[in-house]
C-alpha cells in the first residue's frame, strides 16, 4: 500500500498541474487568437507585439514564431508555425508518461499485495486435519479481506490516473486541431495581405528592360 499511496499522490499532483494548465489555456486562448488574427490584417508589427505580451499562452508563442520573421516566404512562414506547434504539443504532453506508468503499475502492485497477503494468511492457518475454529476462521477472513484491499487500492489509483490521462489526451487532440486552424488562418492572411512576390518579380523585369533599353 505504501507504493500505491506514493503513486496516488503523484497522480493527484499531476492532475492539479494539468487542470491549472488547461484552465489557463482554454479560458483565454480563443479571444487572444482572434485578437492577433484581426490585428494581423492591418499590421503584422502590432500583431507581433500582442503575441509577445501574451507569451505565457501557448497559442501566442505559436503565432509569434511566424510573426517575428522578417519578410519570410510562405513556406518559411508555415515551417515556423509547424516547428512552434510541435514544441507546444510536447509541453502539453508533460505528465502523460507518469500517468501511463501509474495506469500500468498500480494494478500490478495491488495484485502483488494481495498474493503476498494471502500467502501470509494461509501460512498462519492451522489446518492440521482438524476443522477450523470460529476464532481462526474469523482471523482468516480478516486476513483475506486485508489482502484484497491492495487490489482495490491499485484499481482505484489506476482508474483515477486513466481518467486524468484520457482527459489530457482529448484536450491535446482538440488543441492540435485548433492550432492547425489558427495557423492556417494566419498563413492565409500573410499570403493574401502581406506577401507580394509578383510585385518584386515585376520590378526586376522592368529594371532589366530599362538596362537593356539604355
Amino acid at each position: 500500500m505504501i507504493p500505491l499511496a506514493g503513486l496516488s499522490v503523484a497522480s493527484f499532483a499531476c492532475a492539479f498541474d494539468r487542470i491549472a494548465f488547461w484552465w489557463t489555456v482554454l479560458r483565454t486562448e480563443d479571444q487572444l487568437a482572434h485578437q492577433i488574427l484581426d490585428t494581423a490584417n492591418y499590421s503584422l508589427t502590432d500583431a507581433r507585439m500582442i503575441a509577445e505580451k501574451a507569451n505565457t499562452q501557448p497559442i501566442a508563442r505559436f503565432m509569434l514564431a511566424a510573426l517575428k520573421l522578417r519578410q519570410p516566404t510562405p513556406e518559411t512562414f508555415r515551417l515556423a508555425l509547424e516547428t512552434a506547434g510541435d514544441d507546444e504539443f510536447a509541453r502539453m504532453r508533460r505528465g502523460d508518461k507518469l500517468l501511463e506508468t501509474v495506469v500500468a503499475i498500480a494494478p500490478l502492485l495491488g495484485l502483488l499485495g494481495t498474493v503476498t497477503g494471502l500467502m501470509a494468511t494461509f501460512a498462519n492457518l492451522n489446518v492440521g486435519g482438524a476443522a477450523l475454529g470460529a476464532e481462526q476462521t474469523t482471523k482468516a477472513a480478516a486476513g483475506i479481506a486485508e489482502a484484497l484491499t491492495t487490489t482495490a487500492g491499485g484499481m482505484v489509483v489506476a482508474i483515477i490516473a486513466l481518467a486524468i490521462l484520457r482527459m489530457s489526451v482529448t484536450l491535446q487532440s482538440k488543441q492540435m486541431e485548433y492550432f492547425s486552424k489558427t495557423g492556417g488562418e494566419l498563413e492565409l492572411i500573410y499570403r493574401q495581405v502581406w506577401y507580394e512576390p509578383f510585385t518584386s518579380e515585376l520590378a526586376k523585369a522592368e529594371s532589366s528592360q530599362v538596362s537593356i533599353g539604355g
